[in-house]
């Protein structure tokens, strides 16, 4: 049976470079071409990997936060040499604080995206696979981590659910009414947060966690494809990394606007960030070519 993101089937290793990449570049170019890029490629992805209407249902909590960074940036920094106009605090409003806080919006809402991906691609076990060896308490953390919270969002729609069909939806009835119900719920909650951790630890301990020469089982290997996909993002990474030292995705807000926005090797930069970012979707993309290919012999 064929993965919904092929992707996500690679090596731990493939997977956990794209996502270091990706996110890392994201942060820290503020150039308006790489961050628009960035956005772009990483809706993109999300809504391949996991359809239109989860991208739409993360958009509408991610916009109010990226219309907010933009918002808040111009009222409360007043750096820049364009002044559109004062503001009634006598605080002047400049058109490179409303830049900045735009770009801060959109690296906000990319690196969300992306964090978005990294969740459904790296899985508690690929996790483990990864530091299981090397920091095995904190890759156990974050394992445990990264599991608990979808089993804890499925568990809060199960009691809401349960609630409203015994007349406690918290929907419904005064403040004071709706407060209790919604009180009723977390208390739940915490008992079943507190019953899973002690299921869990037994679980463990019978299982021998922690015992000397205890081994672990490991269904990944690195393949052609793993080696393929590695060679690509390195090539990618270099060109990049060229352009950043060249200083081509440098750019600087303040006092005023300093950069170029378009060039040759700029270009060439930009495209090779594009084909990065897109590098899953090209991976599934290649993959049902191939399932159609075999299908028409």
């Amino acid at each position: 049976m064929k993965s919904k993101d092929t992707f996500s089937t690679c090596h731990p290793v493939v997977n956990l470079i794209y996502f270091a990449m990706v996110i890392g570049f994201s942060m820290f170019f503020m150039h308006p071409v790489s961050l628009v890029i960035s956005l772009v490629c990483a809706l993109v992805y999300s809504a391949n990997m996991n359809g239109g209407r989860s991208l739409v249902r993360s958009l509408i909590f991610m916009v109010p936060m990226m219309v907010m960074a933009a918002l808040l940036n111009p009222v409360f920094n007043h750096e820049g040499a364009t002044i559109l106009l004062y503001l009634p605090t006598g605080n002047p409003l400049t058109l490179e604080s409303i830049a900045f806080g735009m770009a801060s919006a959109v690296m906000l809402g990319a690196v969300m995206t992306w964090f978005t991906c990294f969740t459904e691609v790296m899985t508690a076990d690929k996790f483990v696979y990864l530091f299981g060896r090397v920091i095995p308490s904190l890759s156990l953390i974050l394992s445990m981590t990264l599991r608990f919270v979808p089993r804890f969002k499925a568990q809060m729609k199960l009691v809401s659910d349960s609630q409203r069909c015994v007349g406690r939806d918290v929907s419904d009835g005064s403040v004071v009414s709706r407060i209790r119900k919604a009180v009723t719920i977390i208390s739940i909650m915490v008992t079943w947060s507190l019953e899973n951790a002690l299921e869990t630890a037994d679980s463990m301990k019978s299982r021998g966690y922690g015992l000397e020469g205890r081994t672990a089982f490991s269904i990944y290997k690195f393949d052609k494809r793993d080696g393929k996909v590695t060679l690509w993002l390195a090539l990618m990474c270099i060109i990049i990394l060229a352009g950043a030292i060249f200083g081509i995705t440098s750019w600087e807000y303040y006092p005023t606007f300093t950069g170029e926005i378009i060039s040759p090797l700029g270009a060439v930069c930009h495209i090779a960030y594009t084909m990065l970012c897109l590098t899953p979707v090209f991976v599934n993309k290649l993959e049902e070519r191939y399932w159609k290919e075999q299908e028409n012999e």
